[in-house]
């Protein structure tokens, strides 16, 4: 197939010059004497000029047909500001019709009025379209760039399995039945934890890969059941060194990408910190608004529902200060947010105006003046603001005022959407209580090597142990989730039994990695960066399903496939299994 161009290539530069061209009619208009086409490929669109002398080639053309032009690059009288080509056009002297097309279910265009549902069943026709396009060269190139910056300095790409053993790291596993051995079954990787950590007792020290996982979960904007990350890991180091490796990738992205420079060193918080003022181990640093605990200011209140919270051990009153939003948001408003942090937790959302100097809303009468004038001090307010309290349990109050924040700084417009604020969240809980198994598990997964200082608290009070887990949060995402491992085998011991593990059903589940423990394990640590999260900022998107070539819908499914299918009886036989009616 002939081609000397693409066709967004072309500019005022190359006027004069004889081109042949393919791509897809993108748009065809008859002005009688003159047919214009609009001829799409991957690198854009040009107008191509059909006169009489090629009329009878395009007579029958319509949107979709595949063109090959032959013709002359021309100067255009009116020009159009909004193409790259719009200086330019391209009069046809020979047009060949290389396959043709039905009318498209969906419009092809960069805006499109389709429904998702409709987009996910004809994704191939989808994908011609210029924005999700741009998003996949865009992945294609953060990929590119992680695998150049690491290989220089001195990181070995290796893949790892995907026909694994089931092992609880957390989510669901998907299985895959064996036919070979009868009644087992492979598991798909959740990520690639237990393979990169022996890569390390294997002596690699510096490993990494773009590794596809796959996690059985509840589905969302930012998630997808089969997913990609950046998976890194290092031998014979501590945070700051994996810390410095990540800000230099992320540093280079963001130069590359979007001609932003990144600081040298990203802030750090500890995860008590980021609850404390933010009600999120993900906290959105883009715009204020912090949380701030007035409990003290009611220690001796006659309010009746704040006196009941600060009389249990882990109550607490916390505020969050709306400024200038006093005259934003009416009763009816503020009963929807109402309604919004009862999702969170909370029982109920107090509010105060300040107008006048005077404080007026839903809790005024019920304290006191004093209580009023310490509330305005502490929380340094001026007329038109607006605040909103919580009184509950310090984690239901953190939580439901965070969700808060975010909800109104959107809501308020705070956020400049142009901004990109990192943040290093350390010192997670090494673990959390399960109501439903009545027993402490690991917080992040049972290797992540708990704080020095609380190493003896493992067993004796497992609520205040703190880990060496990290998060990097990025506008509001968790962008990676890392740690340093355990390298000791004692101590490793002990996590298993702090989460109810006995020995025997670590060996059970573990034992081949437990054994590998024994022959000389390196102090080591890593992360797992999302990369879909990663594009999804990058190219200002808030739905993952607009980075991925092929994703699945909320309920995990492939509407253009039409997977999960099911499968004939011979199939099932062969893998030793019967379905239940």
């Amino acid at each position: 197939m002939k081609r000397t161009h693409n066709n967004g290539d072309l500019r005022l530069s190359d006027a004069g010059s004889e081109v042949t061209l393919v791509g897809w009619v993108s748009r065809r208009r008859n002005l009688g004497s003159l047919v214009f086409i609009d001829l799409r490929d991957r690198s854009g669109i040009v107008q191509i000029t059909c006169d009489e002398t090629v009329a009878e080639q395009v007579r029958e053309v319509r949107n979709e047909y595949i063109l090959q032009v032959e013709g002359k690059v021309v100067q255009r009288q009116d020009k159009n500001p909004k193409m790259a080509t719009g200086e330019i056009e391209v009069y046809a002297r020979q047009i060949t019709v290389i396959n043709t097309a039905e009318t498209t279910p969906m419009i092809i265009a960069d805006q499109t009025d389709a429904l998702e549902d409709t987009r996910l069943k004809y994704r191939y026709l989808d994908l011609r379209r210029a924005p999700l396009q741009k998003n996949l060269m865009l992945r294609h190139q953060v990929a590119l760039l992680t695998r150049n910056y690491l290989s220089e300095r001195g990181f070995i790409e290796v893949e790892t399995p995907i026909l694994c053993k089931s092992t609880p790291e957390g989510a669901r596993d998907y299985l895959v039945p064996s036919r070979i051995s009868k009644g087992k079954f492979y598991a798909l990787p959740q990520s690639p934890q237990i393979y990169k950590q022996l890569l390390m007792i294997g002596g690699l020290e510096r490993y990494f890969q773009i590794a596809r996982c796959f996690r059985d979960e509840d589905l969302r904007a930012d998630r997808q059941p089969e997913f990609t990350q950046i998976d890194i890991e290092m031998s014979f180091v501590d945070e700051q060194q994996i810390w410095e490796v990540v800000e230099g990738l992320m540093q280079q992205i963001f130069r590359t990408v979007r001609q932003v420079e990144l600081p040298a060193q990203f802030p750090r918080m500890t995860y008590r910190e980021c609850m404390a003022r933010y009600g999120s181990d993900k906290p959105d640093l883009r715009f204020g608004m912090e949380i701030q605990d007035v409990s003290a200011l009611f220690a001796q209140t006659e309010f009746t529902v704040f006196r009941n919270v600060l009389a249990e051990e882990k109550g607490m009153v916390g505020a969050l200060v709306a400024q200038g939003a006093a005259s934003r948001f009416s009763r009816k408003e503020i009963d929807k947010l109402q309604e919004y942090v009862r999702i969170y937790g909370a029982k109920a959302l107090a509010w105060l105006k300040l107008s006048d100097g005077q404080l007026s809303g839903s809790i005024a009468k019920g304290i006191s003046d004093q209580e009023k004038e310490a509330l305005k001090q502490q929380l340094k307010l001026s007329d038109g603001d607006l605040v909103f309290m919580i009184a509950d349990t310090a984690k239901i109050a953190q939580t439901s005022l965070g969700a808060l924040r975010v909800k109104l700084g959107h809501e308020l417009q705070l956020i400049d959407e142009n901004q990109f604020c990192f943040l290093w969240v350390t010192d997670f809980p090494m673990f959390e209580y399960s109501e439903e198994q009545e027993r402490y598990v690991a917080a992040h997964h049972p290797f992540t090597c708990p704080n020095l200082e609380d190493v003896d608290k493992l067993l004796t009070d497992p609520e205040n142990c703190y880990s060496r887990a990290y998060d990097l949060v990025l506008n509001g995402y968790e962008l990676l989730s890392g740690s340093i491992r355990i390298h000791d085998q004692q101590v490793q011991k002990k996590v298993f039994e702090a989460i109810g593990m006995t020995m025997e059903e670590a060996q059970e589940k573990f034992g081949f990695f437990i054994e590998a423990f024994r022959y000389g394990t390196p102090p080591h640590g890593g992360v797992g960066i999302g990369l879909e999260r990663l594009i999804m900022i990058l190219a200002q998107t808030e739905n993952i399903r607009d980075v991925v070539a092929f994703p699945k819908t909320a309920s995990a499914s492939d509407l253009m496939s039409e997977a999960p299918n099911s499968v004939d009886e011979k199939q099932l036989k062969e893998l030793h299994i019967m379905l239940e009616k």
